[in-house]
């Protein structure tokens, strides 16, 4: 089950999140999503420093589903340049792993 990954993404906001996890759960993209509360992010774009609430969320999936859950963000997602960043899974409970991967198409 190395192939296993999360996927970070942030949002505008919750309904925005909402919308585009039920979205990859309902396209069978992703196995999960977690969407946690309000928080505050500072960048830099356009050459300004920017401040705003966002709310992130977290994917669970397979590895071989990034480019199109990527792609399906970018699709459903307010930003022009919306954060999608893969981190591996390195183990966990096997029987919620084996899980993971049988709710992916």
């Amino acid at each position: 089950m190395d192939d296993l990954v999360l996927l970070y993404v942030t949002c505008a906001d919750q309904d925005e999140a909402k919308t585009i996890a039920r979205a990859l759960v309902d396209e069978r993209l992703v196995a999960c999503a977690n969407i946690l509360g309000p928080m505050t992010s500072v960048y830099r774009w356009e050459g300004a420093v920017a401040e705003d609430e966002e709310v992130a969320m977290i994917l669970k999936t397979r590895g071989e589903m990034t480019e199109r859950v990527t792609a399906r963000i970018k699709a459903l997602h307010s930003y022009d340049l919306p954060c999608v960043i893969g981190l591996p899974i390195r183990g966990g409970n096997p029987e919620f792993l084996t899980w993971l991967h049988g709710e992916v198409d």
